[in-house]
């Protein structure tokens, strides 16, 4: 009877004092407390609350830009480029201008220097969006359009009309007669291309890029042998010509491809949203219920046409849009192709721009902007590549 009354008065002691320590079979000792809050936390997630921590956590989203901080850096990235852009601009037209602004004599210096700047807005535009939607319907961050083969046919056109017809038919290849043939000739050739290869059974974009690689090499190997042949002065007429300098642009060619231009970005711009659905991959794609063969030939249209356009303006320059999309993809941080494509557009004004403003106006190179582009270019690509092991 004893023992019988002194159990139910050691639990009212627990009771009483609910920091006191219970014996538990097995060894382990806790305290009633402990317990008690460990059974409300419980219930507490149990019921859908989250723990005090968690709810101080940084909220996401499944958007393009999941957190604020996130938006917040990529709008900083947009107006830091947009008064970058403004300033290098100004700089091209005012720079060295040796009349005050308040005088009609600046303003005629600065319509001259108008063209350039056009010329430059224009093939920051082509480099990036083509770039970028050619490195989304291939899957590959590392190629650029330049590997279908639209720098060597710029090449072999040149040396063949200096080869056979001399220094006067290069003279005179700067019309808009012989610029409209040579978009022709450039797009014709990407879509005979892209029509081949990716309408057989067999499809593959992995083979069309192939071929593009060895025609590419077909093409530059002939425009080697034949520039061998050259004499010294036609060689280095030559040379200027497949330099990429904006020096090669002509007014006469702007209404020509400031139309194709604007056209071409505004579809690939109206095809962002298919574009996020082809970076998931073809099957993926499929599934969505989206033609993929349908969408990949439309998207590599308008990128011929921007290639075409880039390459006849200014020449070759391979590395503009790779180093473009490059630093688009680590500023923008984002997978969605309408926040992609201002961002690469900025970055390729600011880079093409402040390259020829840089070779014109301190090493007087008169606009060979390539250099500084492959040596800035290619500086870049390996400090993101020994920092994140990725692009």
């Amino acid at each position: 009877m004893r023992a019988k009354d002194e159990s139910p008065g050691h639990t009212g002691a627990e009771a009483a004092d609910p920091t006191a320590v219970t014996d538990i079979p097995g060894g382990d000792r806790r305290s009633s407390a402990n317990e008690a809050s460990g059974d409300r936390s419980g219930a507490g997630v149990r019921d859908g609350g989250l723990p005090r921590r968690e709810s101080a956590s940084v909220r996401r989203s499944s958007g393009p830009l999941p957190t604020a901080k996130s938006a917040r850096r990529y709008w900083t990235m947009i107006i830091v480029l947009s008064v970058a852009s403004a300033g290098i601009a100004l700089g091209i037209l005012a720079w060295d201008n040796p009349m005050p602004i308040t005088d009609p004599g600046f303003w005629l210096i600065a319509e001259l220097r108008l063209t350039n700047l056009v010329v430059i807005a224009m093939v920051a535009l082509c480099q990036s969006f083509g770039t970028v939607a050619f490195q989304t319907v291939t899957n590959n961050r590392i190629i650029t359009p330049s590997i279908m083969g639209f720098e060597s046919l710029y090449v072999a056109i040149q040396t063949s009309a200096m080869y056979f017809f001399g220094v006067t038919a290069i003279v005179e290849l700067k019309g808009l007669v012989p610029f409209v043939v040579q978009l022709v000739l450039m797009v014709g050739l990407s879509l005979a291309l892209y029509g081949w290869l990716l309408s057989g059974r067999h499809s593959s974009v992995a083979l069309m890029l192939l071929i593009g690689v060895v025609i590419g090499g077909g093409l530059g190997s002939v425009a080697t042998f034949m520039q061998r042949t050259l004499t010294p002065s036609e060689f280095d007429v030559l040379s200027a010509r497949l330099f990429g300098s904006i020096s090669n642009s002509d007014s006469s060619y702007l209404p020509v491809s400031i139309p194709l231009c604007v056209l071409a970005c505004l579809g690939l711009y109206l095809c962002s949203s298919r574009l996020n659905v082809m970076a998931l991959g073809r099957d993926m794609t499929s599934n969505l219920g989206l033609n993929y063969k349908g969408e990949l030939l439309k998207v590599l249209f308008f990128v011929s046409i921007l290639m075409a356009v880039s390459v006849s303006m200014i020449g070759p320059m391979v590395f503009l849009g790779f180093l473009v999309a490059m630093l688009a993809y680590q500023f923008a941080d984002t997978y969605d192709h309408k926040r992609l494509f201002p961002m690469a557009a900025l970055l390729g004004f600011v880079v093409l721009g402040g390259a020829y403003f840089v070779m014109k106006n301190i090493f007087y190179a008169e606009g060979f902007v390539s250099i500084i582009i492959e040596i800035g270019g290619g500086g870049a690509f390996l400090l993101v590549i020994l920092r994140k092991g990725r692009l």
